[in-house]
Formats: C-alpha cells, structure tokens, sequence
C-alpha cells in the first residue's frame, strides 16, 4: 500500500479533522500560501495540498473533505521527511535527477501549451476554416434507388424486358427479388457514392432518375436496378461543426507557435547518432 493509500484509509477510518487548521481559525482567510506544515526549515503549504488533490484518481476525490485534507497532509509531510533524508547523504540517484528534469520540462511546456489552448478564436477565424475544408468541397450526390436481386442473367434479362413492357417494379421485387430488400418492393433508401459494392455503384451513378439498368453482376447475384430520384447530400453546418474548427484553429496556432521557436532558436538534434533499439538497453539508464 502506498503512502497516500494507507494515510486516506486510516484518515477514512478515524474520520480524523486537520488538526492544523485550529476550530478558533476555522474562519479565517487563506490562499495557496498558508503554511499547513513545517519539516525542518521547508514550509508546506495550502497550494501543495489542494495541486496534489487535483491530481488524485476518482475513487479518491470521493472521500469526504476531512479525510483527504488529512491524508494528503500526511503525505507531504512523510514525503518531505524522506525527500531531506535522502539529501543529506549528498547521493542523490542520477535517475532521479534526470526523471526530475523530465517533469520539470513537461510542466513548462504544459503550461505554455494550455494558455495557448485555451485562448478562444476568433469567429473570423473559426468561419475561415469552415469554408476551407467544408464550404470549398464539391457537391456529393446521394442515389434513392431498389433492385431485384436474382441468381442467373437470364431471370435478371427477362424481369428486365418484363418491367420496360410495363410490369410494376414493386410487385416484382416483391415476388422474384431474392435479396433482403424484395417485400419491401426493392427498396434500398437514400446512400451515397462508395455505399455499395463498386459494380452496383457504378451503375447507379450512370444512370438517370426513373431510369432502369441490367442485369448488373455482383458477388451477390444478378440486378435489376431501378434509380428513382438523387439529391445533393446536405453538408455540415457551420453551427453543427462550430467546435470542432474552433478546435482545429488552437491547435493551429499551437503548431505554428512550436515551428516559430524552431525557427528562431538554435538547437541540434544529434539523435541520429544513436539506434533507436537503445530507448530498451538498459546500458542507456541513468
């Protein structure tokens, strides 16, 4: 069990009040800055505590506000014990060093990346690239059409003759389709260009609304196709995908800014001169 753990449990257990924060203090002011412990000459205060709760898995952030407060003191103070131990033997591990640098990088650049982030766009800039990916896009046609699915050319060549003499397509379908389709008269509703299989799709988008075609081959069977009308597929909206470009925009922003300092500072990656295979030779560890 680790120290947070085992320091939450008992805290849970006893339902144990900070004793740091005095009942006659309860309602005086505080901020990130008060002092909630002291090891040796380190404060540890407020804002450490409340920046280590935000960081605590879920099932943590369910205990009651006393129980936490109280672990978490108790953590920090453990910690710090440990952390001046450790500095007073002058031995610090190199991994550790280096793993200490890694978090402090990350941090700063978390911290740039989210006030970048989080800066809103403008509307102008949102709309811009709306109209670059969605309005400049060409006009998609969607296909209502129906079939009659049979297993030889020869059925598919005579319900074809059948239907251009005036038999009704519904009824036909009804009775000699044998696709999934037939009792609801052949009907395959509203699809786009790719939808179906490319032998079927080629010859809906050759034809005309009302038009009949076949017999159409496919792993399936023979087709009888009937296109009964096309429309333009409707695009998304600027309201519907309003997040999304916002989105989009930040994260613009954010690749330019990175390729601004790339350009603008000196730097040398020389990491051609090591194999990739040496991220798993534990030689390379610290």
């Amino acid at each position: 069990m680790t120290f947070l753990s085992r320091s939450l449990a008992v805290a849970a257990v006893l339902g144990l009040a900070p004793p740091l924060l005095a009942d006659e203090h309860a309602a005086a002011p505080y901020s990130a800055e008060t002092v909630i412990a002291r090891v040796g000459e380190t404060e540890i205060t407020l804002g450490h505590v409340t920046l280590m709760v935000a960081q605590l898995p879920e099932q943590y952030q369910q205990l009651p506000d006393e129980a936490l407060f109280r672990g978490i003191v108790d953590q920090l103070i453990d910690q710090e014990l440990l952390a001046q131990e450790l500095a007073a033997a002058g031995d610090i591990p190199a991994g550790v060093a280096v793993m200490l640098e890694n978090e402090q990088r990350a941090l700063y650049a978390r911290e740039i990346i989210g006030s970048i982030l989080s800066a809103e766009p403008d509307e102008a800039e949102v709309r811009a690239a709306y109209e670059a990916e969605i309005g400049a896009l060409p006009a998609e046609l969607e296909y209502s059409a129906a079939h009659i699915l049979v297993e030889t050319e020869e059925e598919a060549s005579a319900i074809l003759a059948d239907l251009e003499a005036g038999a009704d397509f519904a009824e036909t379908a009804a009775e000699k389709s044998t696709g999934p389709s037939g009792p609801n008269g052949g009907d395959l509703g509203w699809f786009g260009a790719g939808a179906m299989v490319p032998a079927f799709d080629q010859a809906v988008q050759g034809m005309e609304p009302g038009a009949l075609a076949g017999p159409v081959q496919t792993q399936f069977g023979w087709h009888v196709i009937k296109l009964n009308d096309t429309r333009e597929k409707p695009k998304p909206t600027f309201e519907e995908t309003r997040a999304d470009f916002a989105r989009q925009v930040r994260q613009g922003r954010l690749e330019a800014h990175i390729a601004g300092l790339r350009d603008s500072t000196a730097f040398e990656d020389l990491s051609s001169d090591v194999p990739a295979t040496a991220i798993r030779d534990s030689a390379s560890l610290p």
